[in-house]
């Protein structure tokens, strides 16, 4: 059972490394990196997404129905079109998609630019051995290089703890038959039981189904987000 796993997660994890890294810049403004750290014990983040973005803009709100492209991520993990809608959007910077998934414990690092008004940057992913969740932080950026210089601030870096969020549009049935990542490997497939409708902060694993809550289930934050001027 422990080889078919392991083959389940090679597949799943070579799936997304024949995706192009996902990126929209000009080149101007100030450079940040943006790393992302796992910290859940065995969910597999898929490729994540970063956003630099005004305020005027939100990935999602809680208890408001989720985009049809970020019920796209947070079900199968597919980040590019959600990174394409935003790329398109007026108040939006910059997008950049990692090219592959993040394991447990271990980082993925993203460069993004900001600059003027464009003052948040959010990152988000799925937790792949589940029916809809996905992870999503917004920090503020720090001070672009220029505003730095002009008021001598050192703050250059930016750090916060990610929770998980659910967003209510695939019933939480844990049923294989429904979930990308190990130990099922089924994207692409939704569950046609009525889910809850609106985000909101997930629940974790019960074992209701076929999956094992001592091995995928977790307990308050499941990511650190770093970003860093560069």
């Amino acid at each position: 059972m422990r080889r078919s796993i392991s083959m389940i997660t090679l597949i799943f994890c070579s799936l997304f490394l024949i995706v192009p890294t996902f990126a929209q810049s000009d080149e101007s403004g100030t450079a940040y990196r943006v790393t992302i750290t796992n910290i859940t014990k065995g969910q597999i983040f898929s490729p994540p997404i970063a956003v630099v973005h005004k305020r005027d803009i939100s990935l999602f709100q809680l208890g408001q129905p989720a985009s049809a492209n970020l019920a796209l991520m947070a079900e199968d993990g597919m980040a590019g079109p959600l990174a394409e809608e935003l790329g398109a959007h007026e108040l939006v910077r910059d997008v950049a998609v990692s090219d592959g998934p993040v394991m447990p414990g271990q980082s993925v690092t993203l460069e993004v630019r900001g600059d003027g008004r464009f003052n948040l940057v959010s990152v988000a992913g799925m937790l792949v051995t589940t029916n809809d969740t996905f992870f999503a932080l917004t920090l503020d950026r720090p001070p672009s290089y220029d505003v730095f210089v002009k008021n001598g601030s050192s703050r250059g870096m930016a750090y916060g703890l990610a929770e998980a969020y659910d967003a209510g549009t695939e019933a939480n049935s844990e049923d294989c038959a429904f979930i990308p990542g190990p130990p099922c490997g089924n994207g692409g497939v939704h569950d046609p039981a009525e889910a809850e409708g609106y985000v909101y902060i997930s629940n974790g694993i019960h074992g209701i189904a076929d999956i094992n809550p001592d091995a995928y289930d977790w307990r308050s934050k499941v990511a650190v987000i770093q970003i860093e001027r560069l």
